[in-house]
């Protein structure tokens, strides 16, 4: 989604996120499939052909439109990784080491999904370039740039030079890689990316033009630091679920809006993420058990979390 839709922090997040934190020059800038932190809309269910949720394709690209064959780069930024009091960083390894195969129904929603199609496609014909469901884990690789501190209130260019960095240590100094590439730029507890969580988001994903190409990439604060129940809708008090419901939000926006806005949208209601804020469900993987998020189905012209 285009606009970045601000939200006001509950009173709960509020009490929990006791930092001092100064509102970044960002604030009110425009991101694309900005997850608010406040619940959004309520979960769409009419069972029509289509309707004014309906996901559309932007472009008719053959590549840069989705990313059929995706893979993961986690980036914990900075030194201030030595500390992780929710143990965000084993849980995104395990949350993308286990996100493949039977164990793994919410990531076929992405399948119905494609490029090289027309502009305005809702429904991709047989001879598109489909979104596949990964038959083995997708996480591409790890790093912890922990040779300096990283900004404490960074803004979107150095997060995006940060992507681009991370490009040229795993060797993706090509455009092709990248083709199915996204980096998760993950900053420490303590720490403010773009004014988080002043900005309202949860988090953010785009692209950014570099020499190894276009890089899609997410920016994805410390989202524990604002307490259990923060940017999902379960509440079991678990303080891992909203990060992991924020990720596979901007995960599934990243596959199938991967240059934004070149994929699918819907001009009104934004992204596959955007549309289904208030849908969260927990799925069982080999690898652990994991809050992910409600995707818009064209399929089922509703919001689920299994395809």
């Amino acid at each position: 989604m285009r606009t970045i839709r601000l939200a006001a922090l509950t009173a709960a997040a509020a009490t929990a996120f006791t930092m001092s934190i100064s509102t970044s020059s960002a604030v009110g800038v425009s991101h694309f499939g900005a997850k608010p932190i406040a619940k959004g809309a309520v979960a769409k269910a009419t069972p029509q052909v289509t309707g004014p949720d309906t996901l559309s394709l932007q472009t008719n690209g053959k590549s840069g439109v989705v990313s059929p064959t995706p893979k993961v780069y986690l980036v914990f930024w900075g030194s201030q990784w030595s500390k992780d009091p929710a143990k965000v960083a084993p849980d995104m390894q395990n949350l993308f080491k286990g996100l493949f195969g039977a164990k793994d129904t919410w990531g076929t929603i992405l399948t119905q999904y494609c490029e090289n199609a027309p502009v305005g496609t809702t429904t991709c014909p047989s001879s598109a370039t489909f979104v596949k469901h990964p038959s083995a884990s997708i996480l591409g690789g790890v790093w912890f740039d922990n040779g300096a501190a990283a900004p404490t209130n960074s803004t979107q260019a150095q997060i995006a030079a940060e992507a681009s960095k991370a490009a040229g240590h795993f060797g993706n100094k090509t455009q092709a890689p990248n083709l199915n590439a996204q980096y998760v730029v993950l900053s420490a507890t303590g720490t403010h990316p773009d004014g988080f969580p002043n900005s309202g988001f949860c988090a953010w994903h785009d692209f950014t033009s570099t020499s190894y190409g276009k890089l899609a990439y997410t920016n994805m604060p410390y989202v524990p630091d604002l307490g259990a129940g923060a940017c999902t809708t379960l509440t079991d008090g678990r303080l891992l679920s909203g990060i992991e419901s924020t990720e596979t939000h901007e995960y599934a926006e990243t596959v199938t809006d991967f240059w934004p806005t070149d994929g699918w949208n819907n001009t009104a209601n934004g992204e596959i993420g955007d549309e289904c804020v208030n849908l969260d469900a927990y799925e069982t993987l080999t690898t652990g058990k994991f809050d992910v998020q409600g995707l818009w189905s064209n399929k089922a012209n509703a919001c689920v979390t299994h395809g």
